[in-house]
């Protein structure tokens, strides 16, 4: 085996990052592209000083007339390497990119349910964080929807998602597979610029590193690096504060402590309101939910909101805050 400097850097990562253990069941989602033929290949070089037990995983979406035959290119791939090969196929094809990838990982931690994988592992790279953290950015959203793309996070109680490439760029994949002559699968919904993600990577992204920065795509990955410690400490911070402020009256009623609330900075404030709207709400508070309810903090007494969604409404008695 040929040991490059890549192997030597995703090899420290693996190990100072803690991003697995030795001997454990990895199942890696290969599409075919170039950044995932560098995944399993890095981990299957990897494997020997591990000792994991590695499968793949490829997810059918059926959006190319040719999805069948690179399903049959990453099988056939998988039967050279003498890998375990999984194949989940979409049986209502969607055209979201959202809901595609909501179906693509409930897909595999099925896969990874039923074969007692802990990890699933995904190729995403820097340029993919710089991409989303740019995306976010457009789109609205705060420190949290920048940091987009951890290193890891759980989908349930026992698998783990996992992604080791997030220091390498898409051209240092593509040099890679090129090194090792890896047979990469085009796909040809990358070229479609109709997905606002394929915009910024095929035309924002290189505007920007001819214009302003070619190193554009690593130096908005650090941020997005920087960002997530950051995000990590408000939202422990702000999760004892909530623990500290709130409090169960009649019926199970949440009531939240104003003078607890009253003395913290802004940022802490519009945490511990999201967290609470997360566990009452159906859909996902916005930045109008949050400031709804954050404003109550100082708000006069007998002060209420209109109505959530839900119809949750939350009032004003004295030192609390009463979410009815």
């Amino acid at each position: 085996m040929t040991w490059t400097p890549i192997h030597a850097e995703i090899h420290r990562t693996i190990r100072a990052r803690h991003l697995f253990a030795r001997n454990q069941k990895l199942l890696v989602a290969v599409s075919g592209g170039q950044d995932s033929l560098c995944l399993i290949k890095l981990l299957l070089d990897l494997q020997p000083k591990w000792e994991w037990s590695l499968a793949i995983a490829h997810c059918d979406h059926c959006w190319r007339e040719d999805s069948q035959a690179n399903a049959h290119h990453v099988e056939n791939l998988a039967q050279n390497w003498h890998t375990p090969f999984y194949l989940e196929t979409v049986t209502n094809p969607v055209k979201n990119e959202a809901s595609a990838r909501n179906w693509r990982y409930q897909a595999l931690t099925k896969i990874a349910e039923v074969y007692n994988y802990q990890y699933i592992v995904t190729g995403h790279t820097a340029s993919d964080r710089a991409e989303t953290l740019l995306y976010n950015l457009m789109r609205g959203t705060g420190a949290d929807g920048l940091q987009a793309l951890t290193w890891q996070r759980p989908l349930n109680e026992n698998i783990i998602l996992v992604r080791p490439l997030l220091e390498l760029t898409r051209s240092q994949t593509e040099q890679f597979c090129q090194e090792f002559n890896l047979s990469i699968w085009e796909d040809s919904t990358n070229q479609n610029l109709q997905y606002g993600r394929n915009r910024i990577r095929q035309e924002l992204i290189p505007y920007l590193k001819e214009n302003f920065n070619p190193q554009v795509e690593s130096n908005l990955a650090q941020t997005a690096e920087l960002l997530q410690a950051e995000v990590e400490y408000l939202e422990q911070t702000a999760h004892q504060l909530r623990l500290e402020a709130s409090a169960k009256g009649e019926n199970d009623i949440l009531q939240l402590n104003r003078r607890i609330l009253k003395r913290v900075p802004l940022a802490l404030q519009r945490r511990v309101m999201r967290q609470v709207l997360q566990e009452i709400l159906y859909v996902a508070p916005n930045f109008e939910h949050i400031e709804k309810l954050r404003v109550l903090i100082t708000a006069p007494n007998r002060s209420q909101t209109d109505p959530f969604p839900g119809g949750v409404i939350a009032q004003v008695q004295g030192d609390w805050i009463f979410i009815t």
